[in-house]
């Protein structure tokens, strides 16, 4: 039985005015792997704090940490999948993926990789969420996007259809993900012709181990509220997955959206189209695909689905208000107005609560950073139930083993009412700082299978309360609610679970050029010079696998283009939020110079200009939400 709570009194909200803050994203007290000095941790949050703040840090200090009443209760509030890297190499991966289907185990699945940013949103009071963050400009343009596809999809019915989706995902305890592409939030591959977002994943959290909708339960969800679905190809037969690897072991170097999906459209079993042509919406730059294994069923689901009639559009004809380009150029100067802008422009039906980014009863976004030391009180907990003791456990690991991560915790403004000295809520991000925590996390739980995953996008809520001392029976704490085996032996749609995650990404060189060997060597070149940018690219090109005569050619492009752009910039190198402005015409004029060229560059042209609405990113921010402080001399040219 579960322990009884103590309800002491509850914290007596404040009216003492705060400072508005200079910016609402979402910056944190993080609880990095080593230990920080105490001293350190309570007067660094004080003095951040301040004003009402401090009744915050006040209500944590009376919190004593009782060994025998302390107790903690998590829920997982949003995450995306987790970050899988097979051990074998890729092409011992197709091999066996190739094998799989021969044998009539299971379908590879292959989809389009839109080039954006992550976006989680759990409904109005469940939160919005980046990859890293929330209560951030990423966030609330995510919203703004959301509302707008309800717009376009629903017409007038909008604000009806929004307010029964935000009840669905509550009541539901469900997280959508999805792929947000904008020109506003920083260059990728190409700035996208329009701004948009396809739905990636759909999660049941519910008070266990999250599951995540197969594809055909994906694009059944998203059909019926009228959201963007990705294009989708299956291949059930030996021939067709192997002619998928061939087709793209010949487009990988040229290969844009047009030639990729005509292509994959020929030899695939099934194909059932997106809501969004990439061509229309985002270009012919093509980030990628990603090709995975599935249930059998898949191919039988999918059947249906692809002739079933897309949902017709009821806003075409519709007033949408202001564009999110219209919106940040109107309100370029001051972030927070561009927040205000956003949100109240997605509508009040979708998104009411705008405390995550303003704050609430008295307290700004600033005051949210709660103690460092919230993390050591939940990890010394009693765990409430099964899910808070597998996160714990999870957390203790990735202490141990000195992971490359970081937990962020931030007072709950949702629950402010609710808090007294003997119940405290909080928001813990965990934040993986490198690809290579995902990793070494993998081969813990080879060695247990009882570890949950470690997930990208991952945010939970925490609970700690005080309550009478547990009973012998209640130690026992029954396991996952949501209905599936926690071990990782277990079968997953018919398939074991390590074989359900084995997948592949393909990503294609006209775009690789671009982020890569362009956007991520600007570094390089203008700190390091010519001859050093010169062996990154080749270093790079060496590790792709890149063919000679391509290599060639590029290292001629590249030469050109580093000239270019130091006799364009001087030292001043150009922000990589913005990039394009300065790569784009290059290419464009490049490609127009020979028939030879204009495949090499992919697609050139038609540059999409959102310069009046970005200077706030400049030197910034990090990928998708992740705050970086600004290095010196690198504003844009």
């Amino acid at each position: 039985m579960p322990p009884r709570r103590d309800h002491g009194k509850q914290a007596q909200e404040t009216a003492a005015p705060t400072p508005a803050p200079s910016s609402t994203a979402a910056g944190g007290i993080e609880e990095k792997m080593e230990p920080a000095s105490p001293s350190t941790d309570t007067a660094g949050v004080a003095a951040e704090q301040g004003g009402a703040g401090d009744e915050l840090s006040a209500l944590f200090k009376e919190f004593s940490l009782d060994s025998s009443s302390t107790f903690a209760e998590a829920r997982i509030r949003a995450t995306f999948y987790p970050k899988f890297e097979n051990e074998e190499s890729d092409q011992e991966s197709r091999t066996r993926m190739i094998e799989m289907v021969s044998q009539g185990l299971a379908t590879m699945e292959v989809t389009l990789k839109h080039s954006g940013s992550l976006f989680m949103y759990a409904g109005n009071r469940g939160g919005a969420y980046a990859k890293n963050s929330f209560g951030n400009i990423y966030t609330a343009v995510g919203v703004f996007v959301l509302g707008r596809l309800f717009r376009e999809a629903w017409g007038r019915e909008a604000p009806k259809m929004q307010a029964e989706f935000n009840d669905c995902l509550e009541k539901n305890r469900i997280s959508i993900s999805m792929e947000l592409v904008t020109a506003v939030l920083g260059d990728h591959g190409q700035r996208p012709k329009d701004d948009y977002a396809v739905i990636t994943a759909v999660t049941e959290l519910g008070h266990g181990k999250p599951q995540f909708y197969s594809t055909p339960k994906l694009i059944e969800f998203c059909r019926k509220w009228r959201l963007p679905t990705n294009h989708v190809w299956l291949f059930s037969t030996r021939k067709s997955a192997t002619s998928f690897f061939a087709a793209y072991d010949a487009l990988c170097e040229e290969g844009t959206a047009t030639s990729v999906c005509k292509v994959l459209g020929e030899i695939a079993d099934i194909s059932v189209r997106g809501s969004k042509d990439h061509v229309i919406v985002q270009g012919e730059i093509l980030e990628g695909l990603v090709a995975r294994i599935v249930s059998r069923e898949s191919s039988v689901q999918m059947e249906v689905l692809r002739n079933f009639q897309q949902p017709s559009l009821d806003g075409g004809d519709s007033d949408l208000g202001l564009s999110l380009r219209e919106i940040y150029a109107a309100n370029r100067s001051d972030e927070k107005q561009q927040i205000k802008a956003l949100l109240e422009n997605a509508g009040s039906s979708l998104c009411s609560d705008h405390c995550d980014w303003f704050g609430n009863s008295g307290l700004d976004a600033q005051s949210r950073n709660a103690d460092r030391s919230v993390v050591t009180h939940f990890l010394q907990a009693h765990p409430m139930d099964y899910a808070t003791k597998k996160l714990q456990e999870m957390i203790r690991l990735m202490k141990k083993r000195n992971l490359p991560a970081a937990f962020k915790c931030y007072w709950n403004y949702q629950k402010i009412d609710s808090l007294s000295n003997d119940n405290l809520y909080y928001k813990m991000v965990i934040h993986v700082h490198k690809d290579s925590a995902f990793r070494r996390y993998q081969q813990e739980m080879r060695k247990n299978q009882e570890l949950w995953p470690l997930y990208r996008g991952f945010f939970v809520d925490v609970n700690l309360f005080k309550a009478a001392e547990l009973s012998e029976d209640s130690n026992t704490l029954p396991e996952n609610t949501n209905g599936a085996s926690n071990s990782r032996s277990s079968t997953k749609d018919g398939l074991v679970e390590e074989d359900s995650n084995l997948m592949v990404k393909l990503k294609f060189l006209t775009y690789k050029i671009r982020t890569f060997l362009i956007r991520n060597g600007l570094s390089t070149l203008f700190k390091e010079g010519t001859s050093a940018y010169r062996t990154y690219y080749l270093r790079q090109m060496e590790i792709w696998g890149t063919s000679p005569s391509k290599q060639k050619e590029l290292a001629k492009m590249l030469d050109e283009w580093a000239v270019y752009i130091r006799r364009e910039c001087g030292d001043a190198q150009p922000s990589s939020s913005t990039y394009l402005t300065e790569a784009e015409p290059f290419l464009e004029q490049y490609a127009k110079r020979s028939p030879a060229n204009r495949p090499l560059v992919g697609a050139a042209g038609g540059l999409v200009q959102t310069e009046d609405a970005l200077p706030i990113l400049d030197a910034r921010r990090g990928k998708e939400g992740d705050l970086n402080k600004p290095e010196r001399g690198t504003a844009p040219c």
